[in-house]
């Protein structure tokens, strides 16, 4: 479970509904013929902008970006220096037998075995790269649409609740309750944007740059164990994509092998 998301919703929400119960009586703020315009309406217009399997994989892609860690750059350009001896001790064809969750990954070392060319290994993978970050674009998107679509319901739903109030001005006493109902859609609206979706379109367009960073690591590193470089090589290679203070640890680490 990713602590930072959790602690950010958990804090947020708990900010925000701690204001309302120290401002008064929170059922003021329940109001569900607002909630099912601004609710549904982002829906209703999210399935009019995208197709259903892309909304549904959307959603299921931030479940497991909230619920799952994911390797870091650190790990990854460990896990090709091991691969380099391996390759060292035992030649390119024994990367075959590797065993990884990772299909990127277990396809560089097939291709390694396979002793492909560097061009061939460069372009494949880097099209895999490139067909990974449209998908993850489209899933992003999904999710900032969903954040502009929320205020603008909310803001419909303030001009319904405007209308039925100006319906009934002769009575005075019913304007300032029917003016905090018409107020209460755009709040459901700006709280849905600000604490959901942009969030979470933040959170799943970071996870996607670690994630390139993570397959340029594999691809990079698969070039230059192709090319026959020893681990200290391998290591130069792939420690651009690391700061400073970690490539240190990295180096010392190797020192003690």
């Amino acid at each position: 479970m990713d602590f930072a998301s959790i602690l950010g919703i958990v804090s947020g929400l708990a900010l925000i509904i701690s204001a309302i119960f120290m401002g008064g009586d929170f059922h003021i703020f329940i109001n569900v013929p607002g909630i099912m315009i601004v609710v549904g309406g982002t829906i209703a217009a999210t399935l009019l902008t995208f197709q259903f399997k892309d909304v549904i994989s959307a959603f299921r892609g931030a479940f497991h970006v909230f619920s799952q860690e994911r390797s870091k750059p650190l790990e990854m350009i460990n896990t090709m220096l091991d691969l380099s001896k391996v390759s060292h001790r035992n030649g390119l064809l024994a990367l075959a037998n590797v065993e990884t969750n990772s299909k990127f990954l277990k396809r560089a070392c097939n291709m390694m075995a396979d002793a492909a060319s560097e061009e061939f290994i460069r372009r494949t993978l880097q099209t895999e790269i490139d067909s990974l970050i449209a998908r993850h674009y489209t899933v992003q998107d999904i999710f900032k649409k969903m954040a502009s679509y929320a205020p603008a319901f909310g803001m419909l739903g303030t001009l319904i609740g405007l209308v039925q109030m100006l319906s009934q001005l002769d009575d005075p006493a019913s304007i300032g309750p029917a003016m905090a109902v018409a107020l209460l859609t755009t709040f459901y609206g700006s709280m849905m944007s600000t604490m959901l979706f942009l969030p979470i379109a933040g959170k799943l367009r970071s996870r996607t740059m670690m994630e390139v960073q993570n397959l340029e690591i594999i691809r990079e590193g698969a070039i230059s164990i192709l090319s026959n470089d020893n681990y200290l090589n391998v290591y130069e290679r792939l420690s651009s994509y690391i700061p400073e203070a970690q490539r240190q640890s990295v180096s010392a680490k190797k020192g003690k092998k």
